[in-house]
């Protein structure tokens, strides 16, 4: 497990992109062969045509056969199929723009809302976060990925909890008076850009390595933290009535802010690889929704993780 809505990219990549295609084509007729580590029997003979298979990079993942990432056949490609094409790195960025624009509109309303009548706030705030819990447990044992339609609503169910939680850290941690770049939120936001920025360049160039035991462990790092997370705002709600939990503003939960931030920042890395995995897999580029909404994910988790981080460091 990592990211709960990129965590089904492998299989995809394994079962030849099906939710978008024809489900009567085969991956062999659709040009997209069985990886090597994909779950091939071991001591199978290679495709006829296909040659011996390599590795790719240092992950382990099947070295893309020929016609991978190119243009598909368009009578092989069904319903929502990309129009006969492979998805790009544009399309993946270009869609995550989209998305994070809707977050924003329903973030603003959602902020505008909580300054006026804070129960109305607050009620919003729940009803986000249960939806994004929701939806990401509806995404996690959904066998088909994701559209536009269904894309476009969980960035608004995010934008519901992002709007509202970002008044509340600014209405009780801005100093009075203060600019706009003393604000917590947007200290928050050029933070989640940095972080962004910064795991992009450390896993383009190689010094974080995504394999199979990085994500094991990062799979288990995070489902303990979600567990956590849970008793935690359960404890908030029920017992202490303060937005931090176990800890507090203390050294212990200044830690657990940083461990919290840290798991989200690495899962970056992770979201990365695996949008470079659909692309080399050829996925379509509808697939890029999926991408697109997966890597919005992470960032709003980065961006909740920063600004809890600020508002410990700025409490007395």
């Amino acid at each position: 497990m990592s990211n709960p809505i990129l965590n089904r990219v492998e299989k995809d990549a394994q079962r030849g992109y099906a939710g978008f295609r024809d489900s009567g084509m085969s991956n062999h007729q659709q040009g997209y062969a069985p990886q090597a580590g994909y779950g091939q029997p071991q001591g199978r003979a290679p495709q006829q045509g296909h040659g011996q298979p390599q590795q790719y990079g240092q992950q382990g993942y099947g070295q893309p056969q020929p016609g991978f990432g190119q243009p598909g056949p368009v009578g092989g490609l069904g319903g929502d199929g990309g129009g006969g094409r492979a998805v790009t790195l544009d399309d993946v960025l270009m869609r995550t723009g989209a998305l994070f624009a809707v977050m924003l509109v329903v973030a603003a309303v959602g902020w505008t809302l909580a300054a006026m009548a804070p129960a109305i706030g607050g009620m919003m705030m729940m009803v986000g976060l249960v939806g994004t819990i929701g939806m990401s447990l509806f995404v996690m044992f959904r066998r088909k990925p994701i559209g536009a339609a269904l894309a476009v609503v969980y960035a608004g169910v995010e934008g519901l909890l992002v709007g509202p939680i970002s008044s509340f850290y600014h209405q009780n941690f801005d100093p009075a008076g203060g600019s706009v770049f003393e604000s917590i939120v947007t200290q928050a936001i050029l933070a989640t850009i940095c972080v962004f920025g910064s795991m992009l360049v450390l896993y383009s160039t190689g010094v974080i390595k995504v394999n199979q035991k990085f994500r094991a462990i990062m799979g288990m790092a995070i489902m303990g933290y979600f567990i956590f997370s849970m008793i935690n705002l359960g404890y908030m709600l029920f017992f202490d009535g303060s937005p931090f939990g176990f800890g507090g503003t203390g050294l212990m939960g200044i830690g657990i802010s940083v461990f919290g931030t840290g798991l989200a920042a690495l899962t970056l890395a992770i979201d990365f690889d695996d949008i470079n995995l659909a692309i080399k897999t050829g996925a379509p580029a509808s697939y890029s929704w999926h991408l697109a909404i997966g890597l919005l994910v992470t960032l709003v988790w980065l961006y909740l993780e920063l600004l809890r981080l600020l508002a410990r460091l700025r409490s007395d």
